[in-house]
């Protein structure tokens, strides 16, 4: 059962809980959180904050995306992170040793990334389906290695070239590149459009074909889909290769935007955020966009509030006590609307029974 208040209160219930604790916490720490909360908000029409914070939140978008597809099957894929870092670097390499026309040489570099992340998240669907092994122990061993992976693949002896003090992969030429769209003093990454394809490919997926409904259908129960003719081992290493699949594009907009290389201190973290994205998006690709907006706009505004003596950590605050309050939200609706549902039935049920009653008695 869904309704208006599953989908859409828990969520605000969340965000008001949450703006209320870290008020309480600024209160505390003797700010002002009206002041506090007006400079974040401020902050977003200076400059390209704005422009800024819909780039991060199309990254954070993809990330999102990447693990809803595992929490549908019911699998934690915590390896995202390492996923897309993997793909990320095997993608920069290649990408920049190639020399191709312009839109070939892009589709080329996409596909690589795709096929990368799937790479590395088939180590860990393999071990699930073939000998059980949890895919949350798994990717978050996969997670370490690749920090090593990146690290000697980057070194002057492998890939690496350096550049005065900095050391990564060879530029991608400009042939490999999608253009920004200019808007005002900033330029949005032109892999927000492909970003939103992917949300529409998630939706179409899950809602209008077969193996969406197996999928979900798996993830509700697999004893149950079994029955019904699925094949839930399957359906794992199909689902955890499309959320590797996904993982591959995460790092693609600032890639192929902005960076045009990849290095060890390239951002990082990417893969966790997309987990909390996903939670407060409860696995919708329209509300992971809006909690991917959301999250992004936190740790955009947040460095505004040094300029009012604030620490920036208050938003990271925030950001926790979202995650939580959302998920403690979203049972207690789902609660409401559960006891709301039984006391119908049983009116009903009452109601049929005092008509019988008034038949027999005529």
């Amino acid at each position: 059962m869904s309704s208006w208040r599953t989908r859409l209160l828990p969520p605000l219930l969340a965000i008001v809980f949450a703006v209320i604790l870290t008020a309480i916490a600024l209160i505390i720490s003797g700010a002002d959180p009206l002041q506090a909360y007006g400079t974040m908000v401020g902050q977003l029409f200076k400059g390209s904050t704005a422009v800024d914070t819909v780039n991060l939140a199309t990254v954070y978008y993809l990330s999102g995306l990447a693990v809803a597809i595992g929490f549908q099957m019911n699998l934690f894929n915590i390896g995202v992170e390492g996923q897309y870092r993997f793909a990320a670097i095997v993608t920069a390499i290649i990408g920049g040793a190639l020399k191709l026309p312009p839109v070939i040489h892009v589709l080329a570099i996409l596909v690589v990334a795709v096929l990368s992340g799937m790479l590395y998240a088939a180590i860990p669907a393999v071990l699930k389906v073939t000998r059980g092994v949890s895919e949350v122990i798994s990717t978050i061993m996969l997670n370490a290695i690749v920090g090593g992976i990146v690290a000697f693949l980057v070194n002057a002896d492998q890939f690496g070239v350096q550049t005065g003090n900095n050391i990564a992969t060879r530029e991608i030429a400009e042939t490999g590149r999608i253009p920004g769209i200019p808007i005002g003093s900033g330029e949005l990454f032109g892999f927000v459009i492909i970003a939103a394809l992917i949300g529409a490919a998630y939706w179409f997926m899950l809602n209008r074909t077969r193996f969406g409904f197996e999928l979900k259908a798996s993830g509700e129960s697999t004893t149950a889909a079994a029955a019904g003719g699925v094949n839930a081992k399957k359906m794992t290493l199909i689902a955890m290769l499309l959320s590797g699949g996904v993982a591959g594009l995460i790092a693609m907009p600032e890639l192929l935007g902005r960076d045009f290389t990849y290095g060890i201190t390239s951002t990082q973290m990417y893969g966790f955020t997309g987990i909390a994205v996903a939670l407060l998006g409860r696995n919708h690709p329209a509300g992971i966009a809006l909690g991917a907006l959301l999250w992004a706009f936190l740790d955009r505004s947040a460095v505004s509030l040094e300029q009012i003596n604030v620490s920036k950590e208050i938003a990271t605050i925030m950001q926790g006590v979202i995650v939580l309050s959302v998920v403690i939200a979203y049972e207690i609706v789902r609660r409401a609307d559960l006891a709301a549902e039984q006391r119908r039935v049983g009116r009903a049920l009452a109601g049929k029974g005092s008509s019988v009653s008034e038949g027999g008695a005529v």
